[in-house]
């Protein structure tokens, strides 16, 4: 479980410069937002995905 700990890390991190990015890219072009959100929205699927699988392999190797 330490080890899962420790991987949810670069989910988190992920996840962070998805939306820092969101925010960023909405802020100097807002009519872009609908564009911006789905592909933010796919970016936070796919990085959360790799959080869920690390959980899994983690309940299913010990």
């Amino acid at each position: 479980m330490v080890g899962y700990g420790l991987a949810a890390i670069g989910p988190g991190i992920g996840i962070g410069l998805i939306f820092a990015a969101y925010i960023s890219g909405v802020a100097r072009q807002p009519e872009a937002q609908g564009r911006l959100q789905s592909i933010a929205i796919l970016g936070f699927a796919l990085a959360e995905a790799l959080a869920i699988i690390g959980i899994a392999l983690a309940f299913v190797l010990s």
